[in-house]
């Protein structure tokens, strides 16, 4: 009788081990794919925008995060196409200051290969639609109630800020003449200890030379060149690096 209770009680452990791993498998194989399919929700539900991320990892043993091929496309009412190409986006983070409710970046690849703006029939053009769609942002130290009452955590900031600028395209879906595009070609560029808007205004400016003034006549060069571009800052909201 002890022989045969021994026997079974061995036998549920094994099976009770063997649905153990295999849920872990499942987990391990799956969580990824939850995580990419809530954020491009998100994505859509905070921007009226649909969000395509080819892939996505959280890496469980390192404090890491890899987004790569992600796309974002702009409303019908702006045609639909492309708005953000962006095929890297890697951050490594402190986990110390996660654990703590603190957004602390180590290091930060953001490779944004287009970004198109789009003026549509009634005259709008996309990137102030898309910001007017964000959470308003407040002067001062409001910025950083705004992140955390965004995300529900502190940002602390960037230690190093590695960004990479492809092109930029204007498209009047109205005048079809208007059409054009600028090789902005900005290669890992490095910025440390960024931690407010006022961090990449040398970025700002270096974009505006690149563009031979671009953006000029749809921003507004005074505004651009003071590290305050509307693109840039809503590129950084829409991932959460909201300052």
């Amino acid at each position: 009788m002890i022989k045969w209770f021994f026997k079974w009680t061995f036998r549920l452990f094994l099976v009770a081990a063997g649905l153990a791993i295999g849920a872990a498998v499942v987990f391990l194989l799956t969580y990824n794919l939850i995580l990419r399919n809530t954020i491009q929700h998100q994505i859509r539900a905070q921007t009226g925008m649909d969000a395509e991320i080819r892939s996505f990892k959280l890496a469980i043993m390192a404090p890491t995060v890899e987004i790569q091929n992600a796309k974002i496309y702009n409303a019908p009412a702006f045609g639909g196409a492309p708005f953000l190409d962006i095929p890297e986006i890697h951050i490594e983070y402190d986990r110390a200051a996660f654990l703590k409710k603190e957004i602390h970046i180590t290091l930060m690849r953001f490779n944004l290969a287009e970004l198109d703006i789009v003026k549509n029939q009634a005259g709008q053009t996309n990137i102030f639609a898309f910001g007017t769609k964000l959470p308003a942002k407040k002067s001062g130290s409001a910025n950083v109630l705004n992140f955390k009452t965004q995300t529900g955590y502190n940002f602390k900031g960037i230690d190093t800020l590695n960004v990479s600028i492809g092109k930029v395209k204007f498209i009047d879906l109205t005048d079809s003449r208007n059409n054009r595009e600028q090789i902005i070609g900005i290669d890992n560029l490095v910025m440390q200890n960024v931690k407010s808007p006022n961090d990449l205004a040398g970025l700002a400016v270096l974009v505006d030379l690149r563009s031979n003034h671009f953006f000029d006549s749809m921003i507004g060069s005074k505004n651009f060149k003071a590290g305050n571009s509307p693109a840039l800052q809503d590129v950084l909201n829409l991932f959460g690096i909201a300052f």
